[in-house]
């Protein structure tokens, strides 16, 4: 059997689309509260996030700006290669503003401590992270992850945003896939 064969057979919804748009909708709300009479800007980390970004965005009741950023660290693998590359910076002008970096799911937390460096080094105002999933399993790099949609101890996810080698981000649930060794 194939791992998208595995995938798609060994797979339990953890998340449903409903419990997912909830959530979502009380982080843009906690957020509203927190950056009332601030300007913000969205920064998305591609391509995980685009789909929490969108639906995040539509529900924080302030002036925002959206923009994206792309790293990679993973290629088609289930584990992280450890080397992280910026292919594709963001394209507005991050001076001095209050930044809330959008993720999808935060792991072994390097990723986001290479973003942190990056938007530090670029004279952000301030950087905040929002995960749709903030997952401890294997945490290597101490991150604060200042708005979580959920907390998840273990296990590999796909759906809403999140993928097996660029596969499963369109399913409006998220599943716990089985019969994976990390």
């Amino acid at each position: 059997m194939t791992m998208t064969e595995t995938i798609a057979a060994d797979r339990r919804i953890l998340f449903s689309r409903e419990k997912i748009a909830a959530r979502v909708k009380e982080l843009g709300e906690e957020i509203t509260r927190a950056y009332k009479n601030r300007p913000l800007v969205l920064i998305g980390v591609l391509k995980g996030a685009c789909i929490f970004l969108a639906d995040l965005a539509r529900e924080i009741d302030l002036d925002i700006e959206i923009d994206f950023i792309r790293v990679a660290s993973y290629g088609d693998a289930t584990t992280t290669s450890g080397t992280i590359r910026l292919t594709k910076p963001p394209e507005i002008d991050l001076n001095g503003k209050d930044i809330l970096l959008v993720e999808d799911i935060v792991d072994t937390g390097t990723t986001l401590a290479w973003l942190n460096q990056y938007f530090a080094e670029h004279n952000a105002g301030s950087v905040k992270i929002c995960a749709l999933v903030n997952k401890h399993e294997r945490r290597d790099t101490a991150v604060v992850v200042d708005y979580a949609g959920f907390q998840v101890e273990k296990g590999f996810l796909i759906g809403y945003g999140l993928d097996y080698a660029e596969r499963f981000r369109n399913l409006s649930d998220i599943y716990e896939v089985g019969g994976l060794n990390e």
